[in-house]
């Protein structure tokens, strides 16, 4: 049997995702701390960009980010790998994360941080 020239890449993957923790037990009523970007685009490509940011998923958390309008204008400032954002309980922590990326995309700029420290703030106050 003859091996082949171009094996699939299994293994490790060149692919990193930042996740920022929030020490907050969600409890047993977590799915007030699920939350996801839901974004309204314009243009096709690489010229998209992102136009309006809404929150989607459960009460309580939604509620406050999609009231935060100086947050909402933040997120809409960002591209829109950059504005897709995921937050989720896991365990006795809130996490929030965005998209995966390859070794040379990989990193969080000052205004992505800022971004994440508001939702944290957000998170608390759930």
């Amino acid at each position: 049997m003859m091996q082949d020239p171009n094996p699939l890449p299994w293994g490790a993957q060149d692919r990193f995702q930042a996740h920022f923790i929030v020490k907050k037990d969600p409890g047993l009523n977590d799915i007030r701390y699920v939350a996801k970007t839901k974004l309204t685009t314009r243009g096709h490509f690489g010229s998209k960009t992102v136009a309006k940011v809404e929150w989607d998923g459960g009460d309580g958390l939604t509620t406050l980010l999609n009231g935060d309008s100086e947050l909402n204008e933040m997120i809409a400032k960002q591209t829109v790998k950059d504005a897709t954002i995921y937050v989720e309980p896991t365990d006795n922590v809130i996490r929030i994360r965005g998209k995966w990326d390859n070794h040379i995309a990989f990193g969080i700029s000052k205004e992505l941080y800022e971004i994440y420290d508001k939702i944290a703030g957000h998170i608390k106050a759930v």
